[in-house]
């Protein structure tokens, strides 16, 4: 087996990720969650981020026909939680029970924030235009980007200040919440 690294499918891989993943555009809900647990654990979350991506994009389609749901239907569940997310966003409100504490590192940080649905999706259609080698690069050059962010999160809050902070969530919110319907609409098409 040999291997075919391409920088122009590398850097056009790493864009599409990039716009999926928006992690500048999570920073608020990042902060958000950093305040509900008291700490989140960067490292963590990029590497269960990672593992999720890789996983799905070797075996995506087998394991969503194993258990008998299509992609569509994972990305219309997968719109629903962003839907919430936003509305969470947007209106100052809490939907989500913090029952697990410990856990926002995972839940909903590495997934569905990074490695959600709308990145899972993508991650197939990437692999039937790109090499498989080209795409796993691209998505360590997001992760290493997604690390960085998650660790200077504290340190953005405190350039922004709580105004500049809670424009910033509304303004993503919005912008989430579109995200999620348009995951949503694209989706529900292919299921009729």
């Amino acid at each position: 087996m040999s291997l075919h690294f391409d920088l122009k499918e590398i850097i056009t891989a790493t864009m599409i990720l990039f716009a999926v993943i928006d992690i500048l555009g999570s920073v608020p809900i990042v902060i958000d969650l950093r305040k509900k647990a008291g700490h989140i654990q960067s490292g963590k979350a990029t590497i269960v981020s990672i593992i999720l991506m890789i996983l799905f994009l070797f075996l995506g389609d087998e394991i969503l026909n194993l258990i008998g749901i299509d992609v569509n239907s994972f990305a219309i569940a997968g719109s629903f939680i962003i839907f919430f997310i936003a509305l969470e966003m947007i209106l100052g409100i809490t939907v989500f029970k913090d029952e697990m504490i410990g856990s926002h590192s995972i839940v909903p940080l590495a997934f569905p924030l990074i490695a959600g649905a709308g990145t899972m999706t993508t991650l197939i259609s990437l692999r039937a235009e790109f090499a498989l080698e080209n795409i796993i690069v691209a998505i360590f050059i997001n992760s290493i980007f997604v690390y960085f962010v998650l660790k200077t999160s504290q340190r953005l809050e405190n350039i922004l200040g709580s105004v500049g902070l809670n424009v910033l969530r509304k303004v993503f919110g919005v912008i989430l919440l579109s995200i999620a319907v348009k995951l949503f609409t694209s989706n529900i098409n292919q299921l009729f």
